[in-house]
């Protein structure tokens, strides 16, 4: 076996070995937030608390990990992505050690809010994927990610049966603690730390707001069914939540690390993809909680089936396994055709799964075949998810991307939950002196995840038609991406100094091979991934300005030269009449939505100058008292000349002439 052979053959054998202990971690992540769910009715007697207190054992978890997501990611693309892992776990074993030796129900809540930190493993360990994997095996690795997590919720409902049928209460912590241990070692032996790090500040005041925002949010989605939906105290949360995120955008916008790129958070495919998270989560967490419902509300009910802790948990396990069977052949399906189709595919069997669910719920084999087909589309989703936000972000934002959209995934499920409770509010049925929910609010709830997963293909065709969805099912997308050993970054501005914050800065080997790009923040600044010190080739894009292209040579210090975009495009042309040139004629720009845009007059030529807007869609007016013409204009990234006749008032057509302004060929 020649050297070369041992090296690709070696780098294969750890490509898996990286694969399974990320795999674990999400199995982990899983298994602490389903185990402790089976023993919450029994939890209230063994803690002397009230079942309002004892929820607060679910409730802390989510808090914690919907704020812990943002903040860790964010730090694991500024510090490192391995020794945020770390940090991370180790929260999580030190909360279930303290779970486990406690029997005060603050120090359990504290510790379950510990163990919440956990959630953040997930898009870190996404993340590292894309650092350590070649292109084409990503899919499997974050297929197999999301597979564990199924995994981790198919194994804890038996695991929880199991621990409250012969052991203490108290092992479902040490279980998860002893894993944990397991997984962090796993970490620190296998996982390379990333050399992708941006460094810089950290976003505290972001930070801090943008926490209190998700805490209010998180509690009036969890907490409404107890406090009351039309509650004050669930509607300020609701409003305080709202109105601090309103308020947080613009605040991160002018951060110059934000603890949420909001520009990059904005471009199409990655909203789109975010939306579709959240539907998503809704969705995946429906199929979970209506077949728990069907398997053990009491056959007294008519259409519930019985069954115990144990054998829910055994009936639910074929789920977890759909998910790992689904796993390489939802890579498959993304290499051969690419996420966003793979998205789409997805959705569509989740929502016809959904809607034969509505007639075929009766016995067991249907509620199983049923919730199986659910997951089988959903295994394809979270395949494809993280794999379209990957491939749409600068590598110095992955793991914080990735956090965005996963946690929107756990609001979703969230929002399930609530709107679960709202359901079985509205519509229940009493057995033997005990409120269920009544078969009609279990089917409602199956139609509504199948609209959640119509809404959601129509989000996977809005996204196969935008430029930056990356679907990679061309062989140029299937090679390797090359190494990246270290974050480099420069600045954008004009000619008088003043930053560009719309550029977007794109990276190539001279050999044309894509390395990164980014694009700038309010200050025009950037930080893009490159292998080392070498030549590359710069190209420099914005709205409204001719696109610089440069080859550069980046030194040991890690720095490029300030980029300036010398010259703005601009809208320029004559106006005239029936008598010639029209000089003091004004001429106005405004959106078809009707903001103004510029105005200008025209000078003793009748010529007129405007700077391009960004692309879309235009009036142009030029008007004087006695006469006035409008243009429709669509603006799509080059400079053209528009000359406008003004015609008297009463001549004017009745129709309005429309210019394409469209690149030169």
């Amino acid at each position: 076996m020649s050297g070369q052979d041992r090296v690709t053959k070696f780098e294969g054998a750890r490509s898996w070995t990286v694969m399974a202990t990320l795999a674990l971690t999400g199995t982990i992540v899983s298994l602490q937030q389903t185990l402790v769910l089976p023993l919450l009715p029994d939890l209230p007697s063994l803690l002397n608390t009230t079942a309002d207190n004892a929820s607060w054992l679910v409730t802390a978890t989510l808090l914690s990990g919907a704020v812990s997501i943002p903040t860790v990611t964010r730090l694991a693309d500024m510090f490192g992505k391995k020794r945020m892992m770390m940090v991370a776990l180790a929260i999580m074993v030190l909360g279930s050690v303290l779970g486990a030796v406690s029997t005060d129900l603050v120090l359990i809540i504290t510790a379950r809010a510990m163990q919440g930190v956990g959630l953040s493993l997930i898009p870190v360990g996404i993340a590292i994927l894309r650092d350590e994997l070649p292109r084409d095996r990503m899919p499997l690795g974050v297929a197999l990610m999301s597979a564990s997590l199924a995994i981790g919720a198919g194994a804890g409902l038996p695991l929880s049966g199991l621990i409250a049928a012969h052991l203490n209460w108290h092992a479902i912590f040490w279980v998860t603690g002893v894993v944990g241990a397991v997984v962090l070692f796993a970490v620190w032996r296998v996982i390379r730390e990333s050399p992708v790090k941006t460094g810089g500040s950290f976003d505290y005041r972001g930070a801090i707001i943008g926490s209190v925002a998700l805490t209010a949010v998180m509690l009036a989605l969890s907490k409404g069914a107890q406090w009351g939906w039309t509650s004050r105290t669930t509607l300020a949360c609701a409003g305080l939540g709202v109105a601090l995120l309103i308020a947080w955008v613009p605040l991160e916008l002018r951060v110059r690390n934000p603890l949420v790129n909001v520009r990059i958070a904005a471009r199409p495919t990655i909203m789109l993809a975010n939306v579709a998270s959240l539907l998503l989560g809704f969705a995946m967490f429906s199929n979970m909680l209506v077949t728990t419902q069907l398997l053990q509300l009491p056959v007294s009910s008519g259409y519930g089936l019985g069954y115990d802790v144990l054998n829910t948990g055994l009936w639910m396990a074929p789920i977890a396994l759909v998910f790992g069977a689904m796993a390489p052949v939802s890579a498959w399906f993304i290499r051969r055709h690419g996420p966003v189709a793979t998205l789409l595919i997805g959705t569509l069997v989740m929502a016809g799964a959904y809607v034969s669910r509505v007639y075929l719920s009766d016995n067991l084999w249907q509620i199983v075949v049923g919730s199986m087909l659910v997951g089988a589309g959903t295994s394809m989703t979270y395949a494809a998810l993280p794999t379209v936000i990957t491939r749409a972000v600068p590598l110095t934002e992955s793991a914080s991307a990735n956090g965005l959209n996963t946690l929107l995934r756990y609001i979703g499920t969230a929002l399930s939950s609530a709107v679960m409770a709202a359901v079985s509010t509205m519509s229940t049925i009493r057995v033997a002196d005990k409120g269920f929910p009544a078969r009609e609010a279990l089917i409602m709830l199956f139609w509504v995840s199948a609209g959640a997963c119509f809404a959601t293909a129509i989000i996977a065709l809005v996204m196969t038609k935008l430029r930056d969805s990356s679907d990679g099912h061309t062989e140029e997308l299937d090679h390797a991406e090359p190494s990246h050993e270290s974050v480099v970054g420069g600045q954008v501005l004009s000619t008088s100094d003043r930053p560009i914050r719309h550029a977007v800065v794109t990276v190539f080997t001279p050999a044309a091979d894509h390395v990164d790009w980014s694009q700038v923040d309010s200050a025009g600044h950037f930080s893009v991934a490159v292998p080392g010190p070498g030549r590359y080739l710069l190209v420099t894009a914005a709205d409204g300005w001719t696109p610089d292209s440069r080859l550069v040579d980046i030194d040991a210090r890690g720095g490029i030269d300030t980029i300036v975009l010398k010259e703005r495009l601009m809208m320029a042309g004559t106006v005239s009449d029936a008598s010639g040139p029209v000089c003091g004629a004004n001429v106005v720009l405004t959106r078809q939505t009707g903001e103004a845009v510029g105005a200008t007059e025209t000078g003793a030529i009748g010529d007129y100058r405007l700077p391009l807007p960004q692309n879309g869609r235009y009036i142009i007016t030029a008007f004087t008292t006695t006469s006035s013409t409008a243009h429709a204009v669509t603006i799509w990234g080059t400079a053209r000349t528009i000359d406008i006749e003004l015609l008297e008032s009463s001549a004017q057509e009745s129709t309005t002439p429309h210019v394409d302004v469209v690149p030169a060929r």
